[in-house]
């Protein structure tokens, strides 16, 4: 696996920020985020189900441009 840095919440006040890669080997987006409390995590859970290889994490909003930069949009 080669991942590709695309970008880092902004601002970052240490090194653990949300941070987005791609995948250069199928193009996947891997993304580094925030654990979700227990109480959101039964609202996943309601709507879909999170499975045992599956993990769901939290990025701001402002990130949304550092994931079109991950999807080949500007």
């Amino acid at each position: 696996m080669a991942l590709r840095y695309i970008g880092t919440d902004n601002p970052c006040p240490n090194t653990n920020c949300p941070t987005v890669w791609v995948d250069e080997a199928d193009d996947s987006i891997v993304i580094q985020g925030f654990r979700l409390d227990p109480e959101t995590m039964a609202e996943v859970n309601a709507t879909a189900p999170v499975q045992e290889n599956e993990t769901v994490v939290r990025i701001p909003a402002r990130m949304a441009s550092v994931l079109r930069g991950a999807m080949g949009d500007s």
